[in-house]
């Protein structure tokens, strides 16, 4: 089906901002953000010492939702995580935006296996003033002979982990502290770490009570900027590529709802799992099937193999420590995104409450992606058709690293997600030239340890609704003999899993094993279930060892694959709060129950990224590292879907011909073109 094309984008860029939810799922606005703050105050809630540590929507109930219409009105609630910063107590209020009233709020229980809420803004800032004023840490500096950089210096805000052993942290709300210097006012500080310093700063008493310090090893004073003014002059010798869309692209937008091709979803985003994709469907004849209820990458881990005191304990939780969504960039165009671009504005909120816009922090744009399909006939007559996929993505930046998150959808019905890591690698201090197990010296003196980036998908599926079936699917080899004579048959192995317990898996890329999800009613035209297969890179999983804490917190990353029933509450992999907790929350804690999911309302957990070991190239700032995964229609569809595309090549190829005969632009092109 064929829809008519966004006139607006005839060039450049457009841009949403949320003003009033037009549906549901629609992101919060500024005046939703405003209105929660008020009930709060109303409430008593937001005394003088109260902090709003994460504000996010909560989405409607299932069967609410799909009885919803366009045009009908429809509540609104958030959940508010609240920190007294002069005591330490959480608490969680459910709002209702709508009426304005507040409608549960409960104090969280100062627990080990509760955590900490995610860092705040204030907190982040007030560090290094903390650190900075204290004594101790003024007499290391100066005893390592860096006293004249203790103004200048950056003192990094960081997670601390979770180490039962360590005396003085139980019950603490906590950060430490790594010191870093900057030369010269606008250095890169990631270039110059004190090697055996760090501080232990507890951030409701905001004060230091603890201060490891060791060794004498000299800091890396060598730069590492990594701009042209450090790295230049930019070179000359790559030509412009212009990509135009003189008639707009083939999606169109009405409010946070985009409709490109067969495909239809709902774009949204939140402070913690930042881009969030609802109501995904794709258009069959005259009927919208659903492919996925809501899709998400609410929980990534980054644990570090070193064993050296000022480093061990590093495990960040990027989207439940720091909020991934909190953090996204503003996108630029020509840089962050090429081409006729769609822009989604966001707001999230700040420490106190109110809202903080962040400008063009979703980007939406099409992509040409090489040769769909292509087959040349007995009588050498060609048929080509290209590909073509919309993109969807953020950026975000916490700390040193910048992660991309990247939504694919194409033509042909699969869903492609990818992550873009790059940024500039965690960096301490050795002695030039020197060996470590667990370090890459990438500059003269500095040394970045061996981690790992894993990032957890969750994915809502509804294969044609919301009764799903979830399938193992590996290749099986045949043993010489009756039912292989030849020795060269072999075969596939489809093994259903009915419960959580038997859904908790790790890839195999020896054995080619893949996940089907099913339809549990209804069946293709030759009488199979429809069915949407996940498709691992299966690179490496968790690799710390299983009595760690970090595997403990993140124990979500010891598999591949989790499948669970659905709950509504059911979001985060290692819990609401992973900050200092002592682990075994979220997936571990839900599927202790081994719930059905045979024929039932599926949630698809993926743990996907790269294991990481440093190189000299990864410095001064790391080209980007990607790794992802696909989620592709096996058997959900009769045929191919895009025999129907257009063999004139009018997605922006001039008048080329891609179904043969003698074409007019043939005679103007290079000779030594290729493709």
């Amino acid at each position: 089906m064929t829809h008519a094309p966004d006139t607006t984008h005839t060039h450049g860029q457009r841009v949403s901002t949320p003003v009033h939810a037009q549906h549901p799922l629609d992101p919060l606005s500024a005046s939703d953000i405003s209105r929660i703050r008020e009930v709060l105050h109303e409430a008593g809630l937001l005394t003088e010492h109260v902090r709003v540590a994460m504000l996010l929507p909560v989405d409607p109930a299932k069967a609410a939702l799909a009885k919803w219409r366009p045009g009908q009105p429809f509540e609104r609630r958030a959940r508010a995580t609240l920190i007294d910063r002069s005591s330490g107590e959480h608490s969680e209020v459910l709002v209702s935006i709508t009426p304005g009233a507040v409608i549960t709020r409960s104090v969280l229980p100062d627990t080990p296996e509760r955590g900490q809420a995610a860092v705040l803004m204030e907190e982040f800032f007030e560090v290094a003033d903390i650190v900075k004023s204290d004594a101790g840490w003024r007499a290391a500096m100066k005893r390592r002979g860096l006293a004249e950089y203790t103004k200048t210096c950056f003192c990094s805000p960081l997670a601390p982990g979770y180490f039962p052993e360590e005396s003085g942290n139980e019950g603490r709300r906590f950060l430490r502290s790594l010191t870093y210097l900057v030369p010269n006012e606008g250095d890169s500080p990631w270039a110059h770490p004190v090697e055996g310093l760090i501080v232990k700063v507890d951030m409701v008493e905001r004060r230091v009570f603890e201060i490891y310090d060791e060794g004498a090893i000299p800091t890396p004073m060598e730069h590492g900027n990594y701009g042209l003014a450090a790295q230049g002059p930019a070179r000359t010798s790559l030509k412009p590529i212009e990509i135009t869309m003189p008639e707009g692209p083939s999606f169109s937008v009405d409010g946070n709802s985009v409709q490109w091709e067969n495909w239809k979803l709902h774009v949204g985003f939140n402070a913690r799992e930042g881009l969030v994709l609802s109501t995904v469907s794709w258009r069959d004849g005259d009927e919208d099937r659903s492919v996925l209820t809501r899709a998400s990458i609410p929980e990534m881990v980054v644990p570090y193999g070193d064993v050296d005191e000022t480093r061990y304990w590093v495990s960040y939780f990027d989207a439940g420590e720091y909020l991934l969504g909190r953090n996204a960039n503003s996108l630029l165009l020509g840089c962050d995104c090429l081409g006729v671009i769609h822009y989604f504005d966001a707001f999230v909120n700040d420490d106190l409450g109110n809202p903080v816009k962040l400008d063009r922090v979703v980007c939406m744009h099409e992509e040409d992606y090489g040769i769909q399909w292509k087959h040349t006939d007995l009588e050498g007559h060609p048929d080509t058709r290209r590909s073509r996929r919309l993109v969807i993505s953020y950026f975000a930046t916490v700390g040193n690293y910048d992660y991309g998150f990247f939504w694919y959808f194409y033509l042909d019905g699969s869903i492609q997600v990818e992550a873009k890591a790059t940024g500039v690698v965690f960096a301490g201090a050795g002695l030039p030239g020197t060996d470590s197990p667990h370090n890459t010296e990438v500059s003269p003196g500095v040394f970045t340890p061996v981690h790992q980036h894993l990032f957890s998908a969750r994915l809502d599926v509804a294969i044609d609704g919301e009764d799903n079936t979830v399938h193992e699917i590996e290749a099986v080899p045949l043993p010489m003999g009756p039912l292989n004579r030849r020795g060269n048959a072999f075969t596939w192995s489809d093994r259903q899993l009915k419960d959580e317990a038997s859904a908790k898996r790790l890839a195999d890329g020896l054995r080619a094993r893949v996940w089907d999800v099913r339809s549990a009613h209804r069946k293709n035209h030759v009488g199979r279930p429809t069915g949407y297969r996940l498709i691992p890179e299966g690179k490496a999983p968790l690799l710390a060892q299983p009595g760690s804490t970090v595997a403990a917190r993140a124990n979500f990353a010891t598999r591949h694959l989790w499948a669970t029933r659905y709950a509504e509450d059911e979001i985060f992999p290692a819990g609401t709060y992973p900050s200092q907790s002592s682990g075994f929350q979220g997936l571990p804690a839900w599927t202790a129950a081994n719930r059905s999911i045979d024929g039932e309302d599926i949630v698809l957990w993926h743990q996907f990224g790269p294991t990481h070991f440093p190189r000299t190239e990864d410095w001064p700032v790391m080209p980007v590292d990607y790794s992802g995964f696909w989620f592709k229609p096996h058997g959900f569809l009769d045929q191919n879907p895009t025999l129907d595309l257009p063999d004139d090549a009018r997605s922006g190829h001039g008048d080329a011909c891609c179904a043969g005969g003698d074409c007019a632009c043939r005679s103007s092109q290079p000779t030594n073109t290729k493709e």
